[in-house]
């Protein structure tokens, strides 16, 4: 193997590892209708897959509404008095990371909670990575199938060829 195809083929393999396997979803809590009330939270919820390392972002009226997370007696009674913790930022546009497999409930104070803005998510261990098929080839450029890699290699390897030129 000539040294440009070993450099290649190194920079491949060091940039596979510093890419990320899984990226986080952001979810907005209600879809297009946001953090309010009038809103099923519960069916939104249903056909969901939280996973460790997505967010929610929670998108209200910050003058009316606020985002608390609370234990699970204090969710099913609408009971705000000792949050576990206080989400609003007075934006009216906060985010949660879920960081924590396990479940976890938000509510809205000031009354909103008994008009069913609350919010119970089951937060799950990431699937796998999928497998890649087996490739047939016992060339060492295989990584280069992949579509996030593919144009940074070539990107890496036109700034070494030009670092080459300049320097040799």
């Amino acid at each position: 193997m000539g040294s440009r195809a070993m450099v290649m083929a190194l920079m491949c393999a060091l940039v596979m590892v510093m890419v990320p396997q899984v990226l986080g979803k952001r979810y907005i809590v209600g879809g297009k209708f946001g953090w309010t009330s009038n809103v099923n939270y519960t069916v939104w919820a249903s056909d969901k897959h939280f996973y460790k390392g997505d967010w929610l972002f929670f998108v209200y009226d910050r003058n009316q509404m606020d985002v608390l997370e609370v234990n699970k007696t204090n969710y099913e009674s609408c009971n705000t008095d000792h949050p576990i913790g206080n989400w609003t930022t007075g934006a009216g546009r906060d985010v949660v990371p879920l960081n924590v497999t396990r479940h976890r409930y938000f509510v809205s104070g000031k009354g909103f909670c008994f008009g069913g803005m609350k919010l119970s998510v089951r937060i799950e261990k990431p699937p796998p990575p999928p497998r890649a098929a087996p490739v047939k080839s016992n060339a060492p450029t295989t990584c280069y199938r992949s579509q996030y890699v593919f144009p940074l290699v070539f990107a890496i390897g036109a700034v070494w060829d030009s670092f080459l030129r300049v320097t040799g």
